[in-house]
């Protein structure tokens, strides 16, 4: 079957496009044609027809250009690629049929505008590239294509998901056939796109970043060519820069540089960690409300808020660049003025970063322009303002605000103030900015003015009150007269077209005038598209300058926005060490001090520091009396705050070392390598792993590489399984952490057993949570105080709960029995229906059976071997049914 040229120019499109949905436009809608339209059919909630109705319809689709974005939008959080096909020539200037390509491919992770972006959030494109030697080393590369951040490291493969969690990517990048390789738990997170294993190639990575970056080597940005880690790192860079390449389809000026990430120059935070911490992204929903994110933020620029998930991402660990943040918070927090006029002058700054991004791009609008210009008239104040500080890092974000002075004030005297989102719609262009464009406007106007003129003078002469002037693109001007004064037209006039109630006509006085009117306006629409690209072309020669005077933007945007929160929360400058210690007096959880009423939260204090970690647990010393020991074993009952408590620590320091001041009256804390939680429990079930398999690994993880420098918390670690189980693991872990590694740990525990340990291990200190009894009830004071809780009130937080009071009172006659028969030792595994038996055996103390008394008693001497056997028999029975 032979195609229409059209079809065919369509055929030719979607086989650049690939597996993407192709938007082909024909005049005023974008349309999908055979499979493609099916997939939008259901996709985008549009209607399905068909084209060619016959033996062999086509299935179309399709929808109005102008709504292009929404429809993309739905497109990419699909986690589909849509490719734009779009007419690049004038219906008017082309021979036959109209010019059209693919101008971009558009996927989750290389999303541009700004109508598809989170303004606060960056929107990362990760590639993963694995040896294919099969060793446990990976390259990983990560780039958000809307502000040209580029980032690549090597890793271990075991913390390839950790990585990748805390990237959050939108879509990753893997060789085709390793998609195996990636790990799990990872699930459906983002857009998974599998690429030719030669996208991956170390030496073609090398050359292809080379010549982006027109360098002659990668030294210079910190990477070894010749180390095969950094190779590895620079694969997976190769392959993001290949990507962003082929669907970008325009310079790539704004991905200026490529920085090295190293393990150890952060806080480690794994990815069970990063979740139950909530830090930028809450369990419940997936929503930034809630997080540690969201209610620290304070931050009045696109690029402050952006700059400050990044920082909670990497938190530092070198305590110098820890403390330069923390005096430049302490310095705005004590100029109150400095700090409200710093972000009085950040409300005038837009979004640099992006705008730099559409500016290099070639996808930059007048108001893009205009916008840049407005930020650059903003810095002379700021700069101003950080003239002569004390703080260090203030004074350099000073000397990076970069005014472009030149650029400008080329853009403010050329732009007007009101600019369009297309230079096609024109009027952008101030008058006295171009000579030749102002005389344009001048004949333009003066050709209008003399066509009304014209009218009312042949208003006049012909006596037909109703003619007036039209203008089409078919005929251009003319004279429109109805029917009913058709035998008043003048003789010269010429028809040119019927309508059914009027005729139109044409003069050569209105001819010769309309070539005037319509040169003028095509020159003026063509002078200002020039101008605008001229001035375009400008900011993207400094688009290097731009780009560092945006980081330093937003930079001071979040030290202004820590201080701000600081201010007004009264939190604490915290004194950052190097000794793993903590000393937390009066902390409050970041979260709930904001999100609760004032005055309700109860505040504690956290006292502790790692032990030598190797000695005998004997002689084992605290290695600072005055911080207390390793481990704080918490107990007491659900919903007194045990978690709450914990999980306020490990954010604590998570803060400090971001360089943001803490909600506590007073904060020692030493700078942590790694911070761990297992808090909570839930299932994997596409992994095939239960609750209590996924509390045990990553309880292993913390075992196999929490080090003397880690902080470590932990929640109800051993529930998942039998109670002698759980506690006997429980147990041993405490051991372990204590004796071989001796961290600093918060062990939050029902395990009552567990508070024996603070007798036997120097190391260990019991704390509970404050329990009050009145009348029958139970009163949390949520009060973290020394020793251990006597009791779980489980049956009271299940009372509360709303658990029907008969089920209640028979748990009370049961746990009853249980403590009767128990003698205060641990709880029996026993179904209550039966009777406990009287003896339970313990776990850490040898406990001697009466039979053993019997064995010692028997007369062997004298037993004939049929007794013996009876005898063993016997005890074997007794044996089992107890």
């Amino acid at each position: 079957m032979s195609l229409s040229p059209m079809m065919q120019q369509y055929h030719q499109a979607k086989e650049a496009a690939g597996d993407a949905l192709l938007l082909f436009r024909m005049g005023d809608f974008y349309e999908l044609f055979y499979d493609d339209a099916k997939a939008a059919g259901e996709l985008l909630g549009i209607t399905v027809t068909s084209r060619d109705k016959g033996d062999n319809p086509v299935a179309m689709a399709g929808f109005p250009h102008h709504q292009l974005e929404a429809y993309l939008a739905k497109i990419i959080r699909a986690g589909r690629r849509a490719a734009v096909c779009d007419q690049v020539e004038e219906a008017s200037q082309a021979k036959g049929l109209v010019r059209r390509e693919v101008t971009r491919i558009v996927t989750p992770g290389t999303v541009t505008d700004d109508a598809l972006l989170d303004p606060v959030a960056s929107n990362f494109l990760a590639a993963v590239a694995f040896d294919a030697k099969g060793t446990d080393r990976v390259g990983i590369a990560w780039v958000d294509a809307s502000t040209g951040r580029f980032w690549a490291a090597a890793i271990d493969e075991r913390r390839l998901g950790d990585e990748l969690t805390r990237v959050e990517a939108s879509e990753c990048l893997v060789a085709q056939g390793s998609q195996g390789r990636l790990p799990r738990e990872l699930g459906d997170s983002f857009a998974l796109t599998q690429r030719p294993a030669w996208a991956f190639g170390a030496d073609a990575a090398v050359k292809s970043l080379c010549d982006h970056f027109g360098a002659k080597t990668l030294e210079g940005f910190g990477f070894d060519t010749e180390s095969p880690e950094d190779r590895a790192a620079l694969s997976a860079a190769g392959a993001v820069l290949d990507y962003l390449v082929e669907t970008q389809r325009a310079s790539l000026a704004h991905v200026e540089r490529l920085q090295p990430y190293r393990l150890g120059s952060s806080l480690a935070i794994d990815a069970a960690t990063w979740r139950s911490l909530e830090v930028t992204q809450t369990m419940r929903d997936g929503g930034r409300r809630g997080s540690l994110l969201g209610v620290i933020d304070r931050t009045v620029t696109s690029m402050g808020a952006r700059q400050l998930a990044e920082w909670l991402r990497r938190p530092l660990t070198a305590v110098d660049a820890i403390r330069s943040r923390h005096e430049a918070v302490a310095e705005l927090v004590g100029d109150a003025p400095l700090a409200t006029a710093v972000r009085e002058a950040l409300g005038g700054v837009y979004d640099v970063e992006r705008l730099v991004a559409r500016i290099t791009t070639g996808r930059a609008s007048p108001r893009d322009l205009s916008q840049v210009a407005r930020t650059l008239g903003a810095l002379p104040k700021l700069k101003a303002k950080l003239a002569g500080r004390v703080s260090e890092r203030l004074g350099r974000i000073e000397g990076r605000l970069d005014l472009c002075a030149e650029v400008r004030e080329r853009l403010e005297a050329a732009l007007e103030d009101d600019c369009p989102l297309s230079s096609r719609e024109g009027g952008f262009i101030r008058t006295g900015y171009s000579p030749e464009l102002d005389e344009c406007r001048t004949l333009m106007a003066g050709g209008k003015q003399w066509m009304a003129q014209y009218q009312a003078d042949e208003v006049e002469r012909s006596g037909i009150p109703s003619m007036k002037i039209g203008f089409n693109k078919v005929f251009g001007y003319y004279l429109e007269i109805t029917h009913a004064h058709r035998d008043k037209v003048p003789q010269h006039y010429i028809r040119k077209q019927t309508l059914k109630n009027a005729e139109r006509y044409i003069t050569p006085e209105l001819k010769e005038h309309e070539e005037k009117v319509l040169s003028a306006e095509d020159r003026v629409r063509d002078l200002e598209i020039g101008h605008f690209i001229e001035l375009r072309e400008l900011a993207a020669s400094v688009s290097r300058r731009l780009l560092a005077t945006a980081d330093a933007l937003a930079e001071l945007d979040v030290l202004a926005g820590l201080a701000e929160l600081a201010r007004a929360r009264n939190y604490c400058r915290p004194e950052v060490v190097d000794d793993p210690v903590l000393d937390i007096v009066e902390g409050r959880h970041p979260v709930l001090d904001l999100t609760e009423p004032d005055g309700t939260f109860v505040p504690n204090s956290t006292s502790c520091a790692a032990t030598a970690g190797s000695e005998p647990a004997g002689d084992q010393a605290k290695s600072d009396e005055h911080f207390g020991p390793a481990i704080l074993l918490i107990t007491g009952p659900n919903m007194a705050g045990k978690s709450t408590y914990i999980r306020q620590t490990a954010l604590l320091t998570l803060m400090a070392q971001v360089g943001s001041f803490v909600p506590a009256k007073r904060a020692v804390i030493g700078v942590a390598d790694r911070v761990f939680a297992r808090v909570g429990a839930s299932d994997e079930l596409s992994r095939g792993q239960s609750t209590f398999m996924v509390e045990m690994t990553e309880t292993a993880r913390i075992l196999n590489t929490a080090t003397r420098r880690s902080l470590v918390i932990l929640d109800e670690i051993g529930r998942g399984t039998s109670t002698y189980d759980g506690l006997s693991l429980a147990w041993a872990i405490v051991e372990h952490l204590h004796n071989s590694i001796g961290c600093r740990t918060l062990f939050a525990t029902h395990y009552h057993e567990l508070t024996e340990l603070a007798d036997r291990l120097g190391g260990v200190a019991n704390r509970n949570v404050a329990v009050r009894e009145h009348d029958g009830r139970v009163v949390f004071l949520h009060q973290i105080v020394d020793g251990s809780a006597d009791k779980s009130y489980g049956i009271h937080v299940a009372e509360l709960a709303g658990v029907p009071r008969s089920v209640n009172r028979r748990a009370t006659e049961i746990l009853a029995t249980l403590e009767t028969s128990d003698s205060g030792r641990a709880a029996p595994v026993a179904k209550p229906s039966k009777k406990p038996s009287g003896l339970q055996m313990t776990l850490f103390e040898p406990v001697e059976h009466p039979m053993l008394d019997e064995i010692r008693r028997a007369d062997l001497e004298n037993l004939t071997p049929m007794e013996a056997l009876r005898l063993v028999a016997e005890w074997r029975e007794r044996l089992r049914d107890e």
